[in-house]
């Protein structure tokens, strides 16, 4: 199993992105190169932004319920699972009292997926899917046996970076893939007051803005593009109708770049942006909402009291 071809599928989203004449855009998925992914650790580190720290002090608490809960055959599914850190406390608890764990990193970095071998090869059989979330969880469905029970994480919030509309159809798929008594452990980061979830995305040492233009930076050193990242202004926003976080780059003049690689020339006008993510924030009551409404039971919550994020594990019905 594969996923498409990196170059040539950035390519295809920043010419459809940043040809727009209204709203230009680009995936957050674009952000993880090799820079952004340093970047991006060095974020987590940051005292403004407690949501990982957050997210593996709840993975820490459920673990030993998920043990309880998982206690015959079962194995391990996880989604965009980078290098594996956060899944540690999950595989260690699960792993004791059997023979052997299976683990199936899926994720469409293979660097990622090497890391993760590395790094959890001690506590389970990894066995890695470079693949999209649903091709990776609909090949382990058709192949298990009938006695085995899957466990899905979902951890870190990435079910934010989703448009809420497709975040319910994506949660809605995944529940199609699962049979009764399987599991989905979803990490999603809740509202909080205003002023701390932008600094969390406008950090003081500008760290959150080099992660924002790295991505100008990536088209100049992927697709040969002439971006000046000083006519851009990184911009934290939060949308309150929406309750997510935006995250733009502003042009701070009006200019062209051309985009050899992509086959297009970018215009852009004084003040317009391009919008690079959504962080999209929950209440626990809406993130129970879309379980039921996907065909899913609450079979518990645990919510970190310091950052006010939530570990949610959902069962197929």
């Amino acid at each position: 199993m594969t996923a498409p071809a990196p170059a040539q599928e950035f390519a295809i989203h920043v010419r459809d992105g940043l040809t727009q004449h209204e709203q230009k855009w680009l995936s957050a998925r674009f952000f993880y190169d090799e820079m952004g992914s340093a970047l991006f650790e060095a974020i987590t580190l940051l005292p403004e932004y407690g949501l990982t720290r957050a997210d593996e002090r709840a993975i820490a608490r459920c673990a030993p319920d998920l043990a309880a809960e998982f206690r015959g055959e079962v194995i391990v599914a996880e989604l965009g699972s980078g290098s594996g850190r956060k899944t540690r406390p999950v595989l260690d608890t699960l792993r004791a009292g059997r023979r052997f764990l299976d683990y199936y990193p899926i994720d469409v970095s293979q660097r990622a997926l090497e890391t993760c071998r590395r790094e959890l090869a001690p506590l389970a059989r990894v066995l890695p899917l470079h693949c999209t979330y649903l091709q990776g969880v609909r090949h382990l469905t058709a192949r298990r046996r009938a006695d085995q029970r899957l466990l899905v994480l979902f951890l870190g919030s990435t079910i934010g970076n989703f448009e809420r509309a497709e975040a319910r159809r994506f949660l809605a798929d995944i529940r199609r893939c699962l049979r009764s008594g399987d599991g989905l452990l979803l990490g999603a980061d809740l509202v909080k007051p205003v002023d701390v979830m932008l600094r969390a995305y406008d950090d003081e040492l500008g760290v959150t803005a080099a992660f924002n233009l790295n991505l100008l930076a990536r088209m100049n050193r992927d697709l040969e593009a002439n971006f000046d990242l000083r006519c851009f202004q990184h911009l934290a926003l939060w949308n309150h109708n929406e309750s997510r976080i935006e995250m733009h780059l502003c042009s701070l003049m009006k200019h062209e770049v051309a985009i050899p690689g992509a086959g297009c020339l970018a215009a852009f006008r004084e003040g317009e942006t391009i919008w690079t993510e959504s962080s999209h924030k929950y209440t626990i009551e809406e993130l129970h909402e879309i379980a039921r409404e996907a065909g899913y039971s609450i079979a518990g919550d645990w919510v970190d009291a310091e950052w006010h994020f939530a570990e949610t594990l959902w069962l197929a019905e």
